[in-house]
């Protein structure tokens, strides 16, 4: 398996990934929404391939925290998919570990996400409140699906609610 940044031609086949592993079209439609929005790092849309099949996905995207009047632009992971005939392979761990590597580079100081603790807490995301940031989860999330993982430059005095960008009105149940 190799780990690179997603290329143009990589698109369909990404899609496919995403709409397979989440059983739904609207994960793939917000890829395409975060794309083309402003919120993208290019450099943070990572592809997993095994014998040059794309067999998962994943991004960072910048997104906002609002702590009252200050804004600050922080990283966000999501979505990760891998291909359900790949996954508990390890591909979504790798996916997740060398986007954590480049956000590192990029000066990152955390990255927030929502998903299931019991997965991501293997891969050093812990519940974010008590970190002082809060994520308006859906309601059948647990509050423990709103999570950070802490990076080498973190600032504990960087706190809010995490505001999505418009990218993410593509998933309507979130």
């Amino acid at each position: 398996m190799t780990i690179r940044r997603e290329r143009p031609g990589d698109r369909e086949a990404i899609a496919a990934v995403v709409a397979a592993a989440f059983g739904s079209k609207a994960e793939a439609d917000l890829v395409d929404a975060i794309r083309s929005s402003p919120e993208y790092i290019a450099e943070l849309s990572l592809v997993a391939e095994s014998r040059g099949e794309v067999i998962g996905h994943v991004m960072v995207s910048f997104t906002e925290l609002l702590d009252g009047s200050l804004r600050h632009r922080i990283f966000h992971l999501s979505p990760l998919a891998v291909s359900p005939s790949h996954q508990r392979q390890g591909v979504g761990s790798a996916l997740v570990e060398a986007v954590i590597v480049g956000c590192e580079r990029n000066g990152a100081p955390f990255v927030v996400l929502e998903g299931d603790p019991r997965y991501y807490s293997r891969l050093g995301f812990e519940p974010s409140a008590p970190h002082g940031i809060t994520i308006d989860l859906p309601a059948w999330a647990p509050p423990e699906a709103a999570q950070i993982r802490v990076l080498g430059d973190y600032d504990r005095s960087i706190r809010g609610r995490v505001v999505y960008p418009p990218a993410f009105d593509a998933v309507a149940d979130r």
